[in-house]
Formats: C-alpha cells, sequence, structure tokens
C-alpha cells in the first residue's frame, strides 16, 4: 500500500503502470492522504506508532522525513539503490531525504519558488531583470509604481517558507545544528539574518505592499494579485504559470497578463549574495513495519524512473527532482522556465531538517504574524525564546 497526498491523479497512474509492468513481482495500491501537509502528517504517525503494517510507502513532506527517521519508522535506503536514486538527483532533494547522512527516502519530485513578474513594471521601474535582484530593490520597484507584491504572510506554512528563504538568502539558518535532541537545539533566528528578514517582511506589511489582505494570503492569494491591475512582482511556485495560462484560454483573464508574465530566480535578502530559494516536493520512503520492504524499494524504482517523473512534470504539474526529466521535450515546451526551475532546485535550501520541525514550523507561525507588526529588533530574539520554551516543554503551540 502506497500512502500519497492529493495530487492530479498522477500517483494513482504511476501506481497502475509499474504493477502492470512488474508482471506480479508486486501489486501497488494507493490510499489517499488529507490535502494539507499537518494532515498527513498527524494520520501516519498516528497509524506509525501503533505499527500499521498495511503502510508499505509514504508520500512524504521533506520537513517531516528527519522526524520519521528519528522515530525509527523508515527503512533507510539498500545500498543496492542508493546510487541510482541519488545521482541524477538535485542536491537539494538529496540533502532532504537524508538523516544523519544515510539516505532514508527516495527523491521523488521536488519544487521551488521562483520571482515571477509582469514585464511592464519591471521596465517602466527601471529594473534589470536579467541581473539578481533584491526583496529591497523589489519593495522600492513597487512602490515607485504604485503596485503590490505577490507574497504569502497568512498563519500557516507558507509563512514559515517565506522566513526560511528570507534567512537562508541571507546567509543563516533558523535552526543551527539540526540533528540535535530537542534541549540541545541551538537557534538561529536571533542573529543579523533574521532581522534582515523580519525587516523585510514588515515593510512589506507596513508599507501596504502586500495588498489588502496580506496577513491572510495564501499562494493562491498572491496569484490572483498578482493577476490583477496592481500585480508586479511575485514568489511562488511553477503551478502560478500553467494556472494562469488555464484562466485565459477559460475566458477569465486577457491574454495581455500572461504575454507580460516572465520569471527569474528568487530575490536575493542581501546584495551580492546568492538567494536560497524554497524546497518543496514529495519523498518516497518505505515503513519500518511494512511485510514487503524488498518489493516497495523496487516499486519506487519504478516510479521515480526518469521517464515517470517527466510525465508526472507535464500532467500533474509537480517538477522533478531528476535533472534528466528536463531534457524531456513535452517538459520544455509546457514549462518556458524548466532550466531555470531545475537550477534554482540546486540553489534552494530546505527547510530546518528536524525532528522537532512542527515545533520549530508552530512557533514561527505564532511570533512572526502579522507580517506588518514584526520589530527587527526584537521579533527574531522574541521568537527564538519562544520556540526554545515550546521545546522545552514550557510553553504550548
Amino acid at each position: 500500500m502506497w500512502y500519497i497526498n492529493p495530487d492530479d491523479g498522477g500517483q494513482a497512474t504511476l501506481a497502475e503502470r509499474c504493477t502492470e509492468e512488474a508482471a506480479g513481482a508486486y501489486r501497488i495500491q494507493v490510499s489517499l492522504l488529507p490535502r494539507d501537509a499537518d494532515g498527513q502528517r498527524e494520520q501516519l504517525i498516528r497509524r506509525l506508532a501503533s505499527q500499521d503494517a498495511s503502510i508499505d510507502m509514504m508520500s512524504l513532506d521533506p520537513v517531516y522525513v528527519p522526524e520519521m527517521a528519528n522515530a525509527g519508522y523508515l527503512v533507510p535506503v539498500p545500498d543496492e539503490y542508493v546510487e541510482e536514486f541519488t545521482a541524477n538527483a538535485v542536491e537539494s532533494s538529496v540533502a532532504s531525504s537524508t538523516w544523519e547522512d544515510e539516505l532514508i527516502a527516495a527523491p521523488f519530485w521536488a519544487n521551488t519558488q521562483l520571482l515571477w513578474y509582469r514585464e511592464s513594471v519591471a521596465e517602466a521601474a527601471g529594473l534589470d531583470m536579467d541581473e539578481p535582484v533584491t526583496w529591497d530593490q523589489l519593495i522600492e520597484a513597487a512602490a515607485s509604481q504604485d503596485k503590490e507584491l505577490g507574497v504569502q504572510g497568512i498563519r500557516a506554512e507558507a509563512l514559515t517558507v517565506w522566513i526560511n528563504a528570507l534567512i537562508e538568502s541571507a546567509g543563516g539558518h533558523i535552526v543551527e545544528n539540526p540533528e540535535a535532541s530537542a534541549d540541545e537545539v541551538q537557534l538561529g533566528i536571533d542573529s543579523p539574518a533574521g532581522q534582515k528578514a523580519a525587516e523585510i517582511m514588515s515593510t512589506i506589511g507596513q508599507e501596504g505592499l502586500g495588498g489588502p489582505s496580506f496577513s491572510n494570503q495564501d499562494e493562491n492569494g498572491a496569484m490572483l494579485r498578482f493577476q490583477g491591475d496592481t500585480g508586479s512582482f511575485m514568489v511562488n511556485w511553477p503551478f502560478v504559470y500553467a494556472a494562469t495560462a488555464a484562466s485565459v484560454d477559460g475566458g477569465s483573464l486577457d491574454q495581455e497578463v500572461l504575454d507580460d508574465m516572465a520569471w527569474t530566480f528568487y530575490p536575493a535578502t542581501e546584495e551580492g549574495t546568492e538567494s536560497r530559494p524554497p524546497l518543496g516536493g514529495i519523498n518516497i520512503g518505505v515503513s519500518s513495519y511494512s511485510a514487503h520492504p524488498d518489493e516497495a524499494f523496487q516499486a519506487i524504482e519504478c516510479i521515480r524512473s526518469t521517464d515517470n517523473q517527466a510525465e508526472y512534470m507535464v500532467t500533474n504539474g509537480n517538477p522533478a527532482s531528476d535533472t534528466r526529466a528536463y531534457e524531456d521535450p513535452e517538459v520544455q515546451e509546457q514549462y518556458p522556465m524548466a532550466d531555470i526551475i531545475r537550477e534554482s532546485l540546486e540553489r534552494a535550501a530546505p527547510r530546518p531538517m528536524t525532528p522537532y520541525y512542527n515545533e520549530v514550523t508552530g512557533g514561527l507561525q505564532r511570533s512572526w504574524h502579522p507580517p506588518a507588526g514584526l520589530d527587527p529588533q526584537t521579533t527574531p530574539a522574541a521568537s527564538a525564546d519562544l520556540i526554545e520554551q515550546i521545546l522545552r516543554g514550557e510553553a504550548l503551540l
């Protein structure tokens, strides 16, 4: 049984295909997990804690791999598969599949955010988008043109994604020693990188550049604002391109919006320092309680083949972790920005790979929201203190 996150039917299709190709060696059935990552984690943790043998394979959000590995819920990838699963995978996806220097899950698909922009706005603001741009430049450009920035200020995982990318892009880390025990975790939030992140977010909020719904805005909300008359620059996942094209095809959006839409690498937090874009995606793990681990890894070998990853990217809109998939003609046709997605994935920084990620992200969402109310001088320190209290059991989420 393969427990999968919701998609457009792509994983179920791959399960059917690999079952057929296995010719009786194994049969893959799928079971659908909840839509949100928190719900997926909760269901899997409960089943694994009770040693549920019905779970063979799991589609895992990378941030939960360390927690499950640390608890002994995952079978390490056998030596015979390690090179195959990593040789052509983007580095960030391999890093998010590794725990204590051991490959503990198989990179399947990876995701990253790009900087999307309206060419007309960038030109009017005098920005050269062929060169790296910073958040400060985007703030100045949007303000000068009386436009909005497409960002995610909602109290949800999207907020942690943004905070992490800002801090990592400034050379910092939210957690300095992610493999440490709860009482030994060292946080890097109260730092120049954390203060710069808070400064950027609070400026966007206080100057109204995030739009009227900034504090409740998720990825879809940011896309809709970007498509409107006040759109200028937006950080978001690649789904926004296909979604915008679909809106044009459906007649709800003018073609000129799509024609004006362009893309480049995630903005830098500090001038002269290369950005570290967000990393998302899915890694596939094998349960320690599975009665069929050998067959499970055989199935994963089929599921994550280059051809299957390329097809999954084309049909379901989820970028491949295998760099060779980006050479597929259909991928290149459907994703004009395919090469930038691939390179962005190589630059991407995972969120903290710690067994206590749930506590870390919960503390961040509680202390960094609403973004307009952040104080660069006090928020990072208060945030670090709250997370330390949560880890010590002295505060609750």
